[in-house]
């Protein structure tokens, strides 16, 4: 919630989506990914509960982009939030500095 916080102390105009029940597409997270220039491990919630109950972090490592892909459209939990798209860029997780550069 920094996030929001942060958006509506700036008066900054934003959509907000809640992605545990309007999961992301694995089309919108391919193109999220891409244009974020970010390593695919880094759009997973790492701290979540389902991620460890998963034990995805010995199996990520073993996957395909693809299936990582999938695996993360299938479940919004699985989903580090929040992520900033705006035009040609895509921030994951709220760093005040790197969302200031780009808004």
């Amino acid at each position: 919630m920094k996030a929001k916080k942060w958006l509506e102390e700036k008066e900054i105009e934003f959509e907000q989506r809640d992605i545990k029940e309007e999961k992301p597409t694995a089309e919108e997270l391919k193109t999220w990914w891409r244009k974020s220039g970010l390593p695919l491990k880094r759009f997973f919630n790492t701290s979540g509960k389902l991620y460890k109950e998963m034990q995805l972090k010995d199996r990520i490592p073993n996957m395909s982009e693809d299936e990582q892909i999938e695996l993360l459209a299938s479940d919004g939990m699985l989903v580090k939030r929040p992520i900033l798209v705006q035009n040609e860029k895509v921030l994951v997780g709220f760093k005040e500095k790197e969302w200031q550069e780009i808004l």
